[in-house]
């Protein structure tokens, strides 16, 4: 499994020199943005695009080809603990949509059901195993015919393992009005007769989207990048959300590498958050994995940046993406928290577990 990812990286840096190559002989650099949405960032202009490709800043940085070739061509160091390794997440079967109290559902990997004021949103669905060959190590907790109302989808980005179509053609079986909040240029993961009628936003970073009553979702940077095939490069942008409702601000990080001036800025822009969904897996090895992802110990430290109060973990336990044991992430996640002193801000949900937000959050 791990070799398959290994060959569609190494596919997608050779792809993204040639991409990178090619725009150094022709650039057209502009600051794109929704001009339909309110920013939220005094001075923002909009987000980097050359050739039509986003970019995280204006600097171009090269693909680091040797790296992708050395993780292909290399043994996996943790190769015995990963074979020894038995972890599996605790499943608890969710049979119950009804609740309209502000709560949490960790579905698996990144998806999430959020019940704020009302409103149901659904994170980054994808309920099936990847293509080619990653399969899922984990089970969703219910039917996903029993997945509604939804009200949103929040698509982060385009990876595979975030955004699912058949997942989303899924949905919409039982959930015929559900909208979607995406990245710009993110309209064209719906095209196609099952999900070209979702109705939906696109927003650039700093963006806020429009919305019908009184919660607010504004889409935010991550460091991160895009990709479905071989020729859509950064063709869609990324990021992350803060949801607002009730006094309770929520923030789920997508996929995003460490950045202290991006998640200190959202505290600076926003106030202290009080629940932050960060991702902790897919992080080894560092010289590869560093610059797209969070380590356990990166995503405590983007908890402090955030001024979080509660700290729910993702992006682990459920497809095995990296060269670390599946069950090492959250390990990582326990130690760190221990050594300094937050034990009692993590909540560790189950797959399938419902968390009701209380008023200690607010």
């Amino acid at each position: 499994m791990k070799n398959t990812v290994k060959i569609i990286l190494l596919l997608s840096v050779v792809i993204g020199i040639f991409t990178i190559n090619t725009m150094h002989t022709k650039e057209n650099f502009k600051r794109i943005y929704n001009p339909d949405l309110s920013i939220k960032k005094d001075g923002w202009k909009g987000n980097v695009t050359i050739n039509d490709r986003f970019f995280n800043d204006t600097i171009i940085e090269n693909s680091k080809m040797g790296d992708a070739l050395k993780w292909m061509l290399s043994r996996n160091p943790q190769r015995k603990e990963k074979k020894r390794d038995t972890f599996q997440l605790q499943i608890l079967p969710l049979v119950d949509f009804t609740s309209k109290e502000n709560h949490i559902i960790w579905l698996w990997h990144s998806s999430f059901i959020i019940v704020i004021d009302g409103t149901v949103l659904l994170t980054d669905p994808c309920f099936f195993n990847l293509p080619p060959s990653t399969k899922r190590k984990v089970s969703i907790p219910c039917a996903i015919d029993s997945i509604k109302p939804i009200d949103y989808l929040l698509i982060s980005h385009d990876h595979r393992d975030h955004f699912d179509k058949k997942s989303v053609e899924a949905l919409i079986k039982n959930n015929p009005d559900m909208k979607a909040l995406i990245p710009l240029n993110g309209s064209q993961l719906f095209e196609g007769k099952k999900l070209d009628k979702i109705k939906r936003q696109e927003a650039g970073w700093y963006q806020e989207y429009n919305f019908e009553n009184d919660v607010r979702i504004i889409f935010l940077p991550a460091k991160h990048w895009g990709r479905r095939g071989l020729n859509d490069f950064n063709k869609t942008l990324w990021g992350s959300f803060l949801i607002i409702a009730d006094n309770i601000k929520i923030y789920f990080a997508g996929d995003s590498a460490y950045d202290e001036q991006l998640f200190k800025e959202i505290r600076q822009l926003f106030g202290n958050i009080d629940i932050c969904i960060l991702p902790i897996g897919a992080y080894s090895p560092p010289f590869m994995m560093q610059t797209n992802h969070l380590n356990p110990e990166e995503a405590v430290q983007a908890f402090f940046d955030l001024g979080g109060r509660c700290f729910i973990p993702m992006h682990y336990g459920t497809f095995d993406l990296s060269d670390e044991p599946l069950g090492e992430p959250i390990q990582r996640l326990r130690r760190c928290v221990a050594e300094k002193g937050i034990e009692h801000q993590l909540k560790e949900l189950a797959v399938g577990e419902k968390y009701f937000i209380t008023v200690e959050q607010k």
